[in-house]
């Protein structure tokens, strides 16, 4: 009897223990998506003869002897990603022009027929070694779309990529992440075979995560400012969608799907230029700090992963600008999450699941995402109380859920204890793999994180509480049509102090005040550089270049007629990003017609696009002596990738003297938006 007692008690034991377990919610990740997801920051290396051409999407008819970087080191490459805090790096294999970093059996377009190395170099092979020898993780972009295989467009090319895919992933170890984009462009169209393409991959490397608009390992964020939204969730619906042009919405793609069918979370990427592959004009453009802050914060602070692009320049070598830009933005980030004062907090929640070992209120100032608390079923809200004997002041917050069991938090707000009554400081919607808020400075002695909705019993594995340092925001350096610059800083009241030799600003240097008691006149164009200082150059902001070319004081718009007052044509040439000339709404193509007040010897021009609808792809430039005759277009192509990258455009041609222009926006970046727009459009004299 008493056997069976203590049987009846120990059996009645474990039920209880069982019913306390965590059921998952939802569709769950592999364990090598949630290790992917601890990666959080790795870099992209975009290189090859884009590198050496100037261009974003190359032709595939380039000579591959072009090709040729005498210094590369792929080592420098890993140390750099290594000292910037990065857990990886993917290259492009193999871009759109179809120019393979490996000397593959598949293609003569390939480092074999480069003069780099007289055609015995491997790119692959020495960048996967200098990974393995800094501790870095190894990825691969391949470009189904190939611009210079005979076999594209043909019924037999799927098989080609399919084994240089093979080819790729059998040779340089492990792979952590397979990067795909659906680009099928120019006039052949080729059908992918997506099964076959990932078939190869999980033969060859069974835990590496498949990057592309539907993933299946993780998904593309939906725009190529690595920002993702603020709402975030880690599922995504799939049925119906492929990569490309037929991917989800980009709404979808941005916010991912609450329930959705598979767990393909969302990687954010971004090239620290404006362009994704080096040029030596944009040595001068590196995104600074703060942007680089912005995207920290709008990617890995939600829910996604960043994925940097760093590209490699014409030595073979990361330039020391961007590498300096890394490292200062390392120092930021190991400044501002160095302490976390979340652990000297007492912890408590008004629900805690019982009988189940891994549940502890404990675990969520523990310092790792490994360990986890959570409610018991039936609760669904919930509040952490983070307590303390003497005030602390923070300004960043940082939540995590374990998502091996599924992403749950549906909506959040944060309190503060503030003269005895409770102060709401922030409201958000999803947490997921991490979630970061920047909050002003607070000083209190209790914190609240009181969880208003979720799709199941929450479970969190982190709260975490720091005190980031300030930062000065960058000043703005603009012009007036007429060649007037303006610069302005919305950090309090900081001295600007600027230079217009190239020099480095100091605090000795000329100050700017405002644009009626500074003048600077720049109408033939000239370089402005400026920094903000503040308590007599103790703090100081990172300098800000800006180079303007000849200004618009003299132009006038010829053709078309103003059509309206809110649509006048003027906007284009108004020296302004903000406003946009839009040319209508009838179908491409649409041409705007430029006096520019005298004869100029020009070099190129550039097309800044409109931030929305109207992006325009494909152009000509004319140019002419005497507005009437044109001749043919000195310049004429697509603006590669601008729908997914709307930068300032910059295209270069033969030098001519020309006193009009003609702008001729030949096809859209979006057919579904008949429009062209022109945010400003400008002429290269420099």
């Amino acid at each position: 009897m008493k056997k069976n007692t203590l049987l009846l008690a120990g059996l009645l034991g474990f039920n209880m223990a069982m019913a306390q377990e965590i059921k998952p919610y939802g569709a769950l990740p592999s364990k090598a998506q949630v290790s992917w997801n601890d990666m959080e920051y790795y870099m992209f290396i975009h290189f090859g003869p884009n590198t050496f051409t100037n261009k974003e999407w190359g032709h595939g008819d380039e000579d591959p002897k072009v090709f040729n970087p005498t210094h590369l080191d792929a080592r420098q490459w890993a140390r750099t990603a290594k000292a910037a805090g990065m857990k990886g790096i993917v290259i492009t294999a193999k871009h759109h022009d179809g120019f393979c970093l490996w000397p593959s059996k598949y293609s003569t377009h390939t480092v074999r027929e480069s003069a780099w190395k007289d055609g015995k170099g491997d790119v692959l092979a020495e960048l996967s070694a200098a990974c393995k020898e800094y501790g870095l993780k190894f990825g691969v972009y391949l470009s189904p779309w190939d611009r210079n295989h005979p076999e594209y467009g043909k019924p037999g090319y799927n098989r080609v990529f399919a084994n240089t895919l093979n080819e790729v992933l059998s040779s340089y170890g492990p792979v952590f992440e397979q990067w795909f984009d659906g680009a099928n462009g120019g006039n052949i169209k080729q059908p992918y075979d997506w099964n076959l393409f990932h078939s190869v991959v999980y033969k060859n490397q069974p835990n590496a995560v498949i990057f592309s608009d539907v993933g299946p390992g993780c998904r593309w964020v939906g725009n190529e400012n690595g920002i993702a939204g603020t709402t975030n969730w880690s599922t995504l619906n799939v049925k119906g969608f492929a990569p490309g042009a037929n991917g989800p919405a980009t709404k979808s793609l941005n916010e991912g799907n609450e329930d959705g069918e598979q767990w393909i979370p969302a990687e954010c990427d971004v090239s620290i230029r404006p362009g994704w592959f080096y040029s030596p004009e944009t040595n001068d453009k590196v995104k600074s700090v703060s942007s680089l802050l912005d995207i920290y914060y709008g990617s890995v602070g939600r829910n996604g992963n960043l994925i940097l692009n760093v590209p490699v320049d014409r030595d073979g070598l990361i330039h020391p600008n961007d590498s300096t830009r890394l490292m200062e933005l390392r120092r930021v980030l190991d400044a501002s999450f160095k302490n976390n004062l979340a652990k000297r907090a007492v912890v408590t929640a008004t629900n805690t699941r019982s009988n189940n070992k891994a549940v502890k209120v404990s675990n969520l100032n523990d310092g790792t995402n490994t360990t986890y608390w959570a409610t018991t079923d039936d609760a669904t809200t919930t509040t952490i109380t983070l307590t303390y004997k003497q005030p602390v002041t923070f300004n960043r917050l940082v939540l995590q859920e374990y998502i091996a069991l599924g992403q749950r938090v549906k909506a959040f707000n944060v309190e503060v204890l503030e003269q005895g009554a409770w102060k709401q400081i922030a409201s958000e919607t999803t947490i997921g793999h991490k979630r970061i808020l920047r909050l002003k400075d607070y000083t209190t002695t209790q914190v609240r994180i009181n969880i208003l909705d979720a799709k199941a019993a929450p479970v969190i594995s982190e709260v975490q509480l720091y005190k980031a340092p300030g930062l000065l925001t960058l000043p703005q350096i603009g012009r007036t049509a007429d060649g007037k610059v303006w610069i302005h800083s919305e950090s309090g009241d900081p001295d600007i102090h600027y230079t217009l030799d190239g020099s480095e600003p100091t605090v000795k240097s000329p100050k700017y005040i405002s644009a009626e008691t500074t003048v600077i006149n720049l109408p033939r164009g000239g370089v402005v550089r400026a920094k903000a200082f503040l308590d007599n150059g103790k703090t100081a902001s990172e300098t800000v270049t800006t180079t303007f070319d000849i200004a618009a004081a003299k132009w006038k718009v010829i053709s078309p007629e103003a059509a309206a007052k809110d649509n006048d044509p003027a906007k284009a040439i108004d020296g302004s990003n903000t406003t946009v000339y839009v040319a209508g709404n009838k179908g491409y193509p649409h041409e705007l017609q430029v006096d520019l007040g005298e004869t100029l010897s020009l070099k190129g021009f550039t097309y800044t696009p409109p931030v929305g609808e109207g992006i325009i792809y494909g152009y000509e430039f004319y140019t002419s002596t005497d507005g009437k005759n044109w001749g043919s277009p000195v310049a004429s192509g697509q603006f590669a990738n601008i729908k997914n990258n709307p930068v300032q455009q910059t295209v270069a041609f033969k030098k001519t003297s020309a006193r009009y222009i003609r702008f001729v926006a030949t096809s859209p970046a979006d057919e579904k938006q008949p429009q062209a727009a022109i945010a400003e459009l400008g002429v290269i004299t420099r």
